[in-house]
């Protein structure tokens, strides 16, 4: 029983051998500099039969420089948690700060998803968001979230996610 079922082991191996394989292979072309082009050392002969004479070689030296441009992006969370009691204002700062330093001065924008906000859902806009009218600082520390507890109905906790993207001045 063991040597049928290795017989039969070793013919499935033998056969699935031909399997081309899922990662592609890069031939071998003897060349271990990478395929670099080389500069010319002897006289070249066409396929016509005539002579291109090697006059002479240079090696020229270049210089090349690139210019990348990394966009400005904000890289903090903001997480506010805040009470509210009754008919109560709340105010709450909060700060964002950049990737970088602007490069430019009154140029940026912080944008929210939202910057007026009905978190009760009840129909009247109660949260407010307010940021500078640019951004020149790599932080940003004079952002204030405002809730109006008059404009607040219904009881509980309430959640709401803002997004904010970096926008260019136009």
């Amino acid at each position: 029983m063991k040597k049928l079922l290795g017989f039969f082991m070793l013919i499935n191996i033998l056969s699935f051998s031909n399997v081309i394989p899922s990662i592609p292979v890069v031939p071998n072309t003897g060349n271990t500099d990478m395929d670099v082009p080389k500069l010319p050392t002897e006289d070249k002969t066409e396929k016509d039969g005539s002579i291109r004479k090697l006059l002479s070689n240079t090696t020229v030296m270049m210089e090349s420089k690139l210019n990348v441009v990394v966009p400005l992006e904000i890289i903090s969370d903001v997480d506010i948690k805040a009470m509210v009691v009754d008919d109560e204002k709340v105010e709450v700062p909060f700060s964002l700060e950049l990737n970088k330093e602007p490069a430019l001065k009154d140029h940026y924008k912080v944008k929210y998803s939202q910057d007026k906000i009905d978190i009760d859902g009840d129909g009247k806009v109660d949260t407010y968001i307010y940021s500078p009218k640019f951004l020149n600082k790599r932080i940003i520390d004079d952002n204030m979230v405002v809730i109006e507890g008059a404009n607040i109905s219904k009881e509980g906790t309430h959640e709401k996610k803002v997004y904010m993207t970096v926008e260019v001045k136009q």
